[in-house]
């Protein structure tokens, strides 16, 4: 197998209703932010996001700060903005969305932190092959040393740490833990891991809107750990009519394709940054993402 290189597909996890146990697991926390892969190379730093989407000039911060890890590198994780004692994922999704030119400001005002799952390459050996156990000791040897904003995610196979976690984490923006076998190879683009979430509902950043301006027949959202921008199921009456007011005036120019159950790839109206949204996710082989309520924009302009 071939050294990781960008567009790289990542390795995901299939939920579960209850904490897995066993000697072979290890257990994470799942931050709620946003998915990123580490390139680092000769020629300088790649951050690839989920999608495949190159963000390097989104996230100057940690781009610079990955420029103390060797070449050949690759890391897979979540950037996460902390605000408050808590993580903000509509400050990520904002930095996530910048323009080269706003980056800077942003990075200064909501600093990113980057919290390394695993390691995928080590001068330039690829490391996929290799047990989770052996990927997670190198990981802690390699990050574990340089501080934030990079640094290994927390790690425990104790299955009662890991529900102590789940219990009291959840204040700080963590939405739940990540199982993974200690014996496993990284599998990209399958879902060999396992998640259990505090709910099914969440965050989720609103990016448009279909439908009148006035009023929306439904939302475009960018979930956590996924920056491909997602149709909601249609908006019921009530959450129209808010929905119009909250981005009144928050319409930006041009237009945007998202994916829609049921409907394939359906065009959109882009809005500005800032916007978040309380969804609940369908657990069906093709999950409809409902919106519960709205959440006002908060002002992140430095």
């Amino acid at each position: 197998m071939s050294a990781p290189v960008p567009p790289l597909r990542v390795a995901s996890a299939v939920p579960v209703s209850t904490l897995p146990r066993g000697a072979d697991l290890a257990y994470e926390p799942k931050f709620d932010g946003h998915r990123m892969v580490v390139f680092v190379r000769e020629e300088g730093v790649l951050l690839q996001a989920r999608s495949g989407r190159n963000v390097t000039a989104a996230f100057p911060d940690l781009a610079g700060a990955a420029r103390r890890l060797p070449a050949g590198t690759v890391l897979d994780g979540e950037v996460v903005v902390w605000r408050g004692g808590r993580t903000d994922f509509a400050a990520v999704q904002r930095r996530a969305a910048a323009t080269a030119s706003r980056a800077p400001a942003l990075a200064r005002a909501l600093p990113a932190s980057y919290a390394a799952f695993d390691l995928l390459a080590e001068g330039g050996e690829d490391l996929r092959p290799l047990a989770y156990r052996e990927r997670r000791a190198r990981l802690e040897a390699l990050v574990g040393p340089l501080g934030p904003p990079l640094q290994p995610v927390p790690m425990t196979r104790d299955a009662q740490e890991a529900l102590t976690w789940f219990g009291t984490l959840h204040s700080i923006g963590v939405e739940g833990l990540v199982i993974k076998r200690v014996d496993q190879a990284y599998r990209g683009g399958g879902r060999a891991w396992r998640k259990l979430r505090h709910t099914t509902a969440g965050d989720a950043a609103v990016t448009g809107y279909t439908g009148p301006a006035a009023r929306p027949s439904a939302l475009v959202l960018t979930l956590p750990d996924d920056d491909t921008p997602v149709v909601s199921a249609p908006l019921p009456p009530a959450l129209r009519a808010q929905a119009g007011r909250v981005l009144a005036g928050r319409t930006r120019a041009g237009e945007g394709t998202a994916t829609a159950v049921g409907l394939g790839e359906v065009a959109y109206r882009p809005v500005a940054a800032g916007t978040t949204a309380e969804v609940e996710r369908g657990t069906t082989r093709h999950p409809v993402v409902t919106v519960l309520r709205l959440r006002l924009p908060e002002e992140l302009e430095p």
